[in-house]
């Protein structure tokens, strides 16, 4: 059985950092990309950042130059470090993987919640 969990979301003040991680089971992510999004309520899910099992990063526009992707394979765990927050940055997060060559399926977290308030 696949699992994603994530962990680190909670209410930060705007300019405030947060790590956010998502540790999987039940996949070896090392051939999976591995991307995170986020959800309002009422709102379509916004990719904002992913990671290719070579490396290869990716960000949404409104989080370029804040918030940086990574993954240690070896701990099957992907990070989001989220830098310069800011109120519109609330929201949840979830994490994804994707197979990286077989067409079985994306995998969702259950997401944690970001809140960025003074």
């Amino acid at each position: 059985q696949v699992e994603l969990v994530e962990s680190g979301g909670d209410l930060v003040q705007p300019g405030g950092s947060l790590r956010l991680s998502c540790t999987a089971s039940g996949i070896s992510i090392s051939i999976y990309h591995m991307a995170w999004y986020r959800q309002d309520p009422g709102q379509r899910r916004e990719l904002v950042a992913n990671i290719q099992t070579g490396g290869k990063t990716n960000y949404g526009d409104s989080v370029k130059g804040r918030f940086t992707i990574s993954r240690d394979n070896a701990k099957n765990t992907v990070y989001l470090q989220m830098n310069s927050l800011k109120p519109e940055d609330t929201s949840v997060y979830y994490c994804n993987a994707r197979h990286s060559s077989a067409p079985v399926g994306d995998h969702w977290g259950q997401g944690t919640q970001v809140t960025v308030s003074s």
